[in-house]
């Protein structure tokens, strides 16, 4: 088959933003880059498409690859083919955002390429426009979760207000009164309080919740009176 003539041939690659909750902190998942340029200085999880694969189909191998990560919750975030974007060679990248509970991905993780998790507060400088991406991928997270269970993939199924409260205020970036975030939360009668209680952050212990799916998926707004500015989604 005849191919295009005249036509410059461009690089793509797709790079993995892997958000991760430990119950306490919202965290993300970073690499050491292996080759120049910036070798040596963190970066997102990324690689090269090869000539038979799609784009998911790549970023499931290339998180595979690098952290030993499967049977995650991914999407895909944006497109980035600034020109300059990779001062060694024409690169557009796709990226994709990915989220786990550190907890129960936590053996799996591969320690082959020496990957660590850094609270999202404490991100340090990364290669190329990988810090954009992260941004990108806050926004999007921001809104989606106003809308869809996402935030729950960063959990495990029985979970604990605190814990919910101290993943939307790593989300959003901002401090919730206890008292009424809890009453808002519950007021959305979609969380299944459990019998049970985590007793290893207190000794009163805080009762376990599940989320119930099919109620959610017949009312997503339900949490939106507990964003603390609804106006930011009107920006993306």
């Amino acid at each position: 088959m005849p191919k295009y003539q005249k036509q410059f041939r461009i690089l793509v690659a797709v790079d993995c933003i892997i958000f991760g909750f430990d119950g306490a902190e919202l965290k993300i998942l970073l690499i050491k880059r292996d080759l120049e340029p910036e070798k040596g200085k963190w970066s997102l999880m990324g690689g090269f498409i090869t000539e038979k694969e799609n784009f998911d189909r790549g970023g499931a191998r290339i998180l595979k690859q690098l952290t030993g990560l499967e049977g995650v919750y991914m999407e895909q975030l944006h497109a980035f083919g600034h020109p300059d974007r990779d001062p060694h060679e024409r690169t557009i990248s796709v990226a994709y955002f990915a989220l786990i509970d550190i907890n129960k991905f936590e053996n799996q993780i591969s320690s082959d390429f020496h990957a660590e998790w850094f609270p999202l507060k404490k991100i340090p400088k990364l290669v190329f426009d990988h810090n954009n991406m992260v941004t990108k991928a806050r926004e999007r997270l921001r809104y989606k979760s106003a809308f869809h269970p996402i935030l729950f993939e960063l959990l495990p199924e029985k979970f604990t207000l605190p814990q919910l409260q101290s993943l939307y205020e790593g989300i959003f970036d901002t401090e919730f009164d206890k008292r009424n975030f809890s009453r808002k939360i519950q007021s959305t009668k979609l969380l299944v309080k459990q019998k049970d209680k985590d007793k290893e952050s207190s000794k009163k212990g805080a009762y376990y919740y599940k989320l119930d799916k099919r109620r959610y998926a017949a009312n997503l707004h339900a949490f939106l009176n507990i964003i603390p500015n609804p106006v930011i989604f009107n920006r993306l």
